[in-house]
C-alpha cells in the first residue's frame, strides 16, 4: 500500500490521521512526478544561484585584501570559488 494512502486500522474504532491524496486533475503519476522534477530543478537553481553570490562576495573582499588591483580579477573569483566549495555542508 502506497505512503499516500490511509493504513487500514486493526481496531475498528481506530480512525487514522491519515487521509488519502488524490492525484492532480488529469496528471496521473506523470503529473506528480514531472511536478516533483521541476521542484527539484527550481531547488538547484537557487542552489546555484546563492552559491555565486556567495562567491562574488567572496571575491570582493579578495580584492579588497588586495587594495582592489585590477587585473587580478579571475584570479579573485577561483581563491573565492575555492574557499566557498572547501566549507562543510550539511
Amino acid at each position: 500500500m502506497s505512503a499516500l494512502h490511509a493504513t487500514p486500522s486493526r481496531h475498528p474504532s481506530h480512525k487514522s490521521a491519515v487521509l488519502p491524496v488524490s492525484p492532480p486533475a488529469g496528471g496521473g503519476k506523470a503529473g506528480i512526478i514531472s511536478e516533483m522534477a521541476s521542484q527539484i530543478a527550481m531547488d538547484r537553481a537557487v542552489d546555484l544561484e546563492t552559491k555565486q553570490l556567495m562567491i562574488a562576495e567572496a571575491a570582493y573582499y579578495c580584492a579588497e585584501k588586495r587594495g582592489f588591483e585590477t587585473g587580478h580579477e579571475l584570479e579573485d573569483w577561483l581563491e573565492a570559488e575555492a574557499r566557498i566549495e572547501a566549507v562543510p555542508r550539511k
